[in-house]
């Protein structure tokens, strides 16, 4: 698999946890919004060279720069890394990859599912739409454990206030009290939010865990059809 190393252009925190960094490949370099990339970090202790694959969290831009939204994970070697690269570093990647994208003809509203970095490909989904005429009505329904862990609220927010197409539903698994908007995990909300918008297309994405039970309710409580169901999940 062909390998190029990009380079960090910029850097912010978007949370306490999760680091957004922008890569320049240097040259066009091709994807869908919802594909991902796989990276790999030679360590410094041996010869082994890991691999960690990452969605990314933009649309297609003009400058072939895209971004990567990564949660620093105790002891998590690739994580760790990436956490304390400094503007200029390089790290090699793979080429884009991945299935969990849009189809060119959008038919139907969307309800986008995401937990925690799992908003990275939804993001860049919206990020395509954002210039579509014709776009449908879309509906995000992002679920953290706190108001910090909201990536990208702020650009959700003014997106869903200029534009009538998008909805944003947050929702917190362990709201502060002075929160007034949903609280508990995002499959609790699916009934609601199918029912004002039956004929929607879903697109899950985020832990195991939790794709699996979104998809159960979706699926078998709600009865949505499968072709109408779509997921990426990750550990």
């Amino acid at each position: 698999m062909a390998q190029r190393a990009i380079t960090l252009r910029s850097a912010r925190m978007l949370s306490p946890k999760v680091r957004e960094l922008t890569f320049d490949p240097g040259s066009p370099f091709p994807f869908v919004a919802g594909q991902w990339v796989s990276l790999k970090f030679p360590l410094t202790s041996s010869e082994v060279v890991i691999a960690r694959s990452y969605s990314i969290a933009s649309a297609p831009r003009g400058d072939h720069t895209f971004d990567l939204a990564v949660t620093l994970v105790p002891q998590g070697p690739a994580s760790t890394l990436l956490h304390a690269m400094s503007i200029g570093d390089e790290v090699q990647s793979a080429e884009p990859m991945g299935f969990f994208t849009l189809p060119p003809k959008l038919e139907r509203p969307l309800l986008m599912i995401g937990t925690g970095t799992g908003v990275a490909p939804l993001r860049a989904m919206i990020q395509s739409l954002e210039t579509v005429a014709d776009a449908p009505p879309v509906t995000l329904l992002f679920g953290v454990r706190h108001r910090e862990d909201l990536l990208y609220a702020d650009e959700f927010e003014a997106l869903a206030a200029r534009d009538p197409r998008f909805r944003f539903e947050p929702t917190l698994s362990r709201p502060d009290p002075s929160w007034t908007g949903r609280t508990g995990y995002v499959q609790s909300h699916l009934p609601e939010l199918l029912a004002a918008s039956p004929e929607a297309s879903a697109y899950i994405c985020g832990l195991n865990a939790m794709v699996r039970d979104a998809r159960k309710v979706l699926r078998e409580t709600l009865t949505v059809p499968r072709d109408r169901v779509h997921s990426e999940r990750f550990d």
